[in-house]
């Protein structure tokens, strides 16, 4: 599949909800990373704060501990919420497969393209 980009904007919550800052830029759909990555100072400028930290594993296989914050999530008219890797700075935003899926998104390897599904599914036992 070619390189495909969207338009994201990530923005900060407050300990309320309200919207505070945010942060927009064009990311790398990236189906091989489950969560989103963007340069840290990006984040930390827009507000948004570490939660934790986590072990990740790079495209080549080396193991990599990073933090992580929690964010309001915002591309081609959907909204969702999640967790954003603090990456290195300058290192290339990429959007990664959680947010896609959590809205209903899934890219679409032979046209090249981000296609919606007609549902999100939601599977549960009835009684």
């Amino acid at each position: 599949m070619g390189l495909t980009y969207v338009t994201v904007k990530l923005t900060a919550l407050s300990e309320n909800g309200e919207q505070i800052q945010s942060y927009e830029d064009n990311f790398l759909v990236d189906t091989g990373a489950t969560d989103t990555v963007t340069p840290s100072d990006k984040l930390q400028a827009a507000g948004i704060k570490p939660v934790g930290k986590m072990v990740f594993e790079l495209a080549k296989g080396r193991l990599q501990e990073y933090q992580y914050g929690l964010t309001r999530i915002e591309f081609i008219g959907e909204i969702t919420a999640g967790r954003v890797v603090f990456g290195p700075p300058g290192c290339e935003p990429l959007l990664g497969v959680t947010a896609l899926e959590s809205v209903g998104i899934l890219v679409d390897p032979v046209n090249k393209t981000l296609r919606r599904l007609p549902a999100i599914p939601l599977k549960f036992l009835s009684r």
